[in-house]
């Protein structure tokens, strides 16, 4: 049994007073604000990481107060856009909080911000430069021999450079992360590309970093095979921002054990790719786009993808006509998988859903990518309101599609799946 979902998608942002209620009691930073802190905010809120400020103590958090309590009762903060009234909402490395943790937060601001007992902190969090990456600690990090210096003013740039991480034999990795390690400001992406072959010195897509995105994380038993003699090639787009600046690039792996062969080849691809944008000035302007898949698959991961006048996008699985000797097929079936409502740019989040409910897909199935976007005053990113924007590599233009992980399974496997789940859980 399949659930269906329609929607009207509607971009507005949570009422700022909606968690303001009394939570029964004096709410402190010490006691409570703290360790909601340590779970979700401090390993980018903290000296040397890429957040405006730190939030690692009382006097460092107490002037940002309310801002920090606007930022997560609109659930821009901690970054995790996804909607949660709509499709797919249990995922991976979710860092995002509970209506409780906003509720606190909200009540301690309305209270005054008090410190509260400092007897009353937990041991605090230690960090260290492993900490950057969401894949854990890596097995491998291949980085660029030296930074590249961006200028300080200027059109985008692109650099391109091979690493030779010097691989010797076949290997499969279960998690992978392109991260820049300085210059986090100006990139606007880096891929990493695999070069098998010396005749091909494009590769095979490996992974993308976009400003702010996190990490791709397989699904159990399913991975990506790096082959003995492979190198890494980096491709970096660069947008200046005032000041040169130099730019370091590191793709970090976590390999499955020498002896592990994973039975499923897992990849990500664009989904829904839309080349004829058209965003008049001053205007919010909807897309679509269509993508088949051939086979059974199963989704691991959604990632949407825009620039700057980017504001949300749902993804639906259209599924192939059950009835097709009927002389009436009747209307096609669909499920609305996930949707950004409030994108906020700066976030290219990746959302890797929880292995139970990870769409299982038959063949024959459309993935519809519906995106929004936003070329009005209303939209604070956007670099000119009053220009056209089309379809573009540059920062001031856009793009439409869904970055998708997925690998794809044989009839008989689907099937089972399928079976399992539906006796587990009344729904596929």
């Amino acid at each position: 049994m399949t659930h269906f979902v329609r929607i009207k998608l509607l971009i507005v942002p949570m009422a700022v007073t909606a968690y303001g209620a009394d939570l029964g009691g004096p709410v402190t930073f010490s006691k409570d604000v703290v360790p909601i802190l340590e779970r979700s905010c401090q390993n980018c809120h903290r000296p040397g990481s890429i957040a405006p400020m730190s939030l690692l103590t009382y006097k460092e958090a107490r002037p940002w107060a309310r801002s920090i309590k606007e930022k997560v009762v609109r659930r821009q903060m901690p970054p995790w856009h996804i909607d949660r009234n709509v499709g797919i909402t249990k995922f991976k490395d979710d860092p995002s909080l509970t209506d409780q943790e906003i509720a606190t937060i909200a009540a301690w601001v309305d209270q005054g911000a008090p410190e509260g007992n400092p007897g009353d902190l937990p041991p605090a969090r230690r960090f260290s430069d492993l900490d950057k990456w969401h894949i854990g600690q890596p097995d491998l990090i291949i980085s660029m021999p030296k930074p590249y210096r961006l200028k300080a003013k200027g059109g985008d740039e692109f650099y391109d450079i091979d690493v030779d991480p010097g691989f010797t034999e076949d290997r499969y990795i279960s998690a992978v992360e392109t991260k820049p390690d300085s210059g986090f400001k100006v990139v606007h992406h880096a891929t990493t590309n695999l070069i098998e072959d010396p005749d091909d010195p494009a590769g095979l897509f490996l992974n993308e970093y976009a400003v702010g995105k996190n990490a791709d994380l397989f699904p159990e038993n399913a991975g990506r095979l790096i082959r003995a003699g492979s190198r890494i090639h980096f491709n970096l787009h660069l947008h200046p921002d005032g000041e040169e600046t130099p730019v370091q690039v590191s793709v970090a792996f976590k390999f499955f054990p020498k002896s592990v062969v994973p039975k499923y080849v897992t990849f990500t691809q664009h989904m829904g790719e839309v080349y004829d944008l058209d965003i008049p000035a001053g205007q919010v302007v909807r897309s679509d786009g269509y993508f088949r898949l051939q086979k059974p698959a199963l989704i691991s991961a959604f990632q949407p993808h825009f620039h700057t006048r980017g504001k949300a996008q749902c993804m639906e699985a259209i599924y192939p006509d059950v009835r097709p000797d009927s002389a009436r097929p009747g209307p096609a079936e669909t499920e609305t998988l996930s949707c950004v409502s409030d994108y906020q740019f700066g976030w290219s989040i990746t959302y890797p859903y929880a292995d139970d409910v990870a769409p299982l897909l038959p063949a024959g199935t459309v993935i519809h990518v519906t995106t929004w976007h936003d070329n009005t005053d209303h939209n604070k990113f956007n670099p000119n309101p009053k220009n056209w924007a089309g379809y573009g590599q540059r920062t001031i233009d856009e793009m439409s599609f869904a970055w998708v992980s997925l690998y794809y399974l044989d009839e008989a496997d689907f099937q089972q799946r399928v079976l399992a789940r539906t006796a587990k859980t009344g729904s596929r």
